[in-house]
């Protein structure tokens, strides 16, 4: 398969907001990674998902409790994928190496390889945004049909019914089926033949060992297998849903371009992510909180290795520079309003 060919980053559009951006930040004298506010927030939600994991294996309580924690478990393993994990590997959580090394790595904790993921979104996606055959973030075929390249089955026009459960299944897939694929197949996307060099490969295999270990084995001695099947169901669905629906409304709602061609010289790199990308719910705190700054989708895919805490106030900027140069500045303005425009998107591709 051809790849993509962009202009560069060089459009005036792009010189201009960088300068400012960096203007911003000199002017504030602020760092472009994150600060205290950042490191709070990774201590409260790795200590909430410890606090969760031991106390359902170590104290005896109604299911319905067990239940609500399994819940509250999924929820802060997203929250640590949204906010440490992914500004680690994009080099943005600490201005020390070894600290962002280490917050990318809460990826492998949680069952997953961190190679493949930093690959997948920091390579693959964040180049070929929306793009059938490059872009592995909007490759769920068979089950779900996100771009016109994508063969079209039958099931496809019932998808904006049944999406929520494949996202619910999504995590799980992640940690015992697709990382394995990526494994052995050395592709990801338009990226083929990876090089997984000797401590990698201890790694991913020492990243599904153990967490089989901690998170399959030792909770079924702890409480049992009908039990853990429950609670682990629960927790997997949890994390599923909220990992994809984050990222997919950023990319696959109304208005969204998605390519399907292959010029020889297509439009320059920050415009088409403009045109590729969508904010939602930026005024809502908690949102921004939890999704650490992914609401503010634009921002992050233009200026990837900035941390997401300086999002808000470097959208003022995007929305001023790309109204002067003309470019549409996509926002959805509530979490309500994404989800909606996402399930009128999943029902267009299901039925064109």
């Amino acid at each position: 398969m051809n790849t993509f060919k962009f202009k560069g980053n060089q459009s005036d559009f792009y010189i201009e907001l960088k300068a400012k951006v960096q203007e911003y930040f000199k002017n504030n004298n602020k760092t472009i990674t994150g600060n205290s506010y950042l490191y709070f927030k990774a201590i409260l939600l790795v200590s909430s998902f410890l606090a969760c994991y031991i106390l359902l294996l170590t104290v005896s309580m109604h299911w319905s409790l067990a239940l609500l924690l399994c819940t509250l478990a999924g929820i802060a393993t997203a929250g640590i994928g949204f906010n440490i994990m992914h500004d680690g590997s994009h080099g943005s959580f600490s201005k020390n190496k070894t600290w962002n090394k280490a917050a990318s790595l809460t990826l492998n904790a949680l069952g997953c390889s961190s190679y493949f993921w930093s690959v997948k979104h920091v390579v693959v996606h964040h180049t070929y945004t929306n793009i059938g055959g490059h872009d592995d973030d909007i490759e769920n075929e068979p089950f779900l049909r996100l771009c016109e390249t994508q063969e079209k089955q039958k099931m496809h026009a019932f998808q904006q019914f049944y999406f929520v459960l494949v996202y619910g299944l999504l995590y799980i897939a992640w940690i015992f089926y697709l990382d394995f694929v990526k494994y052995f197949s050395r592709k990801i996307g338009i990226k083929e033949n990876l090089e997984i060099s000797a401590s990698r490969h201890v790694g991913f295999w020492a990243t599904k060992i153990l967490y089989t270990l901690f998170f399959v084995v030792l909770p079924i001695y702890a409480v049992g297998i009908v039990p853990f099947l429950i609670g682990y169901s629960c927790y997997m669905f949890v994390v599923g849903v909220l990992i994809s629906i984050v990222f997919q409304l950023a990319h696959c709602v109304e208005d969204m371009a998605f390519d399907h061609s292959v010029p020889e010289n297509h439009t320059d790199w920050a415009t088409h992510q403009m045109n590729t990308t969508c904010n939602f719910s930026t005024k809502s705190k908690i949102v921004t909180f939890f999704t650490g700054g992914l609401n503010f989708q634009i921002e992050h895919h233009l200026f990837p290795k900035i941390s997401h805490v300086h999002y808000p106030a470097l959208s003022k900027i995007v929305k001023e520079v790309s109204a002067k140069y003309k470019i549409k500045y996509h926002e959805q303005p509530t979490l309500f309003a994404a989800v909606k425009s996402h399930y009128k998107f999943l029902k267009m591709m299901g039925n064109q």
